[in-house]
């Protein structure tokens, strides 16, 4: 076991590594300057004191190197467009507003997406199966941006029963939250269908029915437990996504969290916003994939990490 993390840490650490420089040299190839939007009226002398003062004016390989040992003491600047706010701070500021959404989305997919999914795996009735097809046919091909934009409409322009900015109160979740949770409802629907469908073939479930075990007990003791572990492979990298803020959705909402940061930052061209927030979704990823990984082990005894 401590091999097995050992291994997935050091591969872990790599690819942040890997993705760290990418974006670094990707960023700085991109023409335009953090110091070309609002502040293009400044005088040039000015300009060229604030490039001085962020070390924009070194050669990429140098500001590359020196961004790297800063990163790895945990200093990744301040903000160019916020100026005087620190990178981290302004993430730490975010993350509540990120995760509380990002959290219920992740509940309602669950919750719903292994329901249907069960519901579909045992029901004799094809209009139930029929509805189960098309939610998830709804959710593959529906952008989650595209439902937010008629839930507003519908919920919040025309019926006025919802409302559409911030994260005040509970109500506020439902929009953002449905529509970020739309997507995952479909794949979860089909992976707790299609590893249902296969597990109640086994012989050990042909063996705890011929017990008298009742039908609800088989599946909530045998069923779902080896079922799952298609979904809680999926659902490491889906905490990981939705924790780390749905860009779009998160905008439309005037929600104040990470993922408004990141479309704003990219926008503004500040560099060390963008790659505090690269390394930050990056880092959470790789940590969510080895905690699956765990989980899956100790759900299916039959998996051996190594």
């Amino acid at each position: 076991m401590a091999k097995y993390f050992g291994k997935r840490l050091v591969i872990g650490l790599i690819t942040l590594f890997a993705l760290a420089t990418i974006t670094f040299f990707l960023m700085h190839a991109i023409p335009g300057s953090p110091f070309a939007g609002e502040t293009s009226k400044l005088p040039a002398n000015v300009k060229e004191k604030l490039v001085e003062q962020y070390g924009l004016d070194k050669p990429v390989t140098e500001q590359y190197v020196r961004y790297l040992q800063n990163a790895v003491k945990g200093d990744f600047g301040t903000s160019l467009n916020r100026k005087g706010k620190a990178v981290s701070d302004i993430i730490m500021a975010g993350i509540p507003y990120t995760a509380s959404l990002g959290l219920a989305a992740f509940c309602i997919a669950l919750a719903i997406g292994i329901l249907l999914g069960t519901i579909s795996a045992f029901s004799k009735h094809q209009w139930v199966n029929n509805t189960v097809a098309f939610i998830a046919t709804i959710g593959v091909s529906v952008p989650s941006f595209l439902l937010a934009l008629l839930m507003m409409i519908l919920f919040g322009v025309v019926l006025h029963c919802l409302p559409i900015v911030g994260l005040g109160t509970w109500r506020h979740y439902i929009m953002p939250a449905t529509a970020l949770a739309l997507s995952p409802i479909a794949m979860i629907s089909r992976l707790t269908k299609t590893s249902l469908t296969e597990v109640m073939k086994q012989d050990y479930m042909v063996l705890a029915k011929s017990k008298g075990t009742g039908q609800v007990m088989v599946i909530i003791r045998h069923a779902l437990k080896n079922a799952l572990v298609p979904v809680v492979t999926y659902a490491g990298p889906l905490l990981a996504t939705l924790l780390t803020g749905s860009f779009v959705v998160e905008t439309l909402f005037s929600v104040p969290g990470i993922g408004a940061e990141f479309v704003t930052s990219v926008s503004n061209r500040d560099y060390t916003m963008i790659m505090a927030l690269t390394i930050f979704y990056g880092a959470f990823i790789i940590i969510c994939n080895i905690v699956t990984d765990l989980i899956t082990a100790l759900m299916d005894p039959r998996i051996r990490l190594k």
